[in-house]
């Protein structure tokens, strides 16, 4: 682990795998939506939740995202660190099946598809 909320992470290879086996799973993206404006991934699997409106509506705003317990989550940031706060917070309430992106979107256009762009 090498984010120092000592969330547990997946790769982007490992993310990049998940989309060619059309995985049962979800990327949950907490980035801000003007970061997503600039860049995105396109999946069936994306449910977007700015960081912004988690910390103001907490648990239930997953729960009006249609998330639950029993979901395979990856979450993913710009970079790695809001999304590796948000796993180990989403752990600490009973949530056992998510992942922080390492490295992030960011990674994930250098390392898998540069097409998707950068900022």
């Amino acid at each position: 682990m090498a984010n120092v909320y000592g969330a547990p992470e997946v790769t982007v290879q490992d993310l990049a795998e998940k989309f060619s086996q059309n995985g049962d799973f979800v990327l949950l993206d907490v980035r801000e939506l003007h970061e997503i404006g600039t860049v995105a991934l396109e999946s069936g699997q994306l449910v977007i939740l700015p960081l912004s409106e988690l910390a103001r509506m907490q648990l239930p705003a997953l729960e009006e995202k249609g998330l639950n317990k029993d979901d395979e989550i990856v979450v993913m940031c710009h970079h790695g660190v809001r999304s590796a706060q948000v796993t180990a917070w989403m752990r600490q309430n009973g949530w056992e099946d998510v992942w922080s992106l390492a490295g992030g979107i960011d990674a994930y256009a250098h390392e898998i598809d540069p097409a998707i762009g950068f900022y």
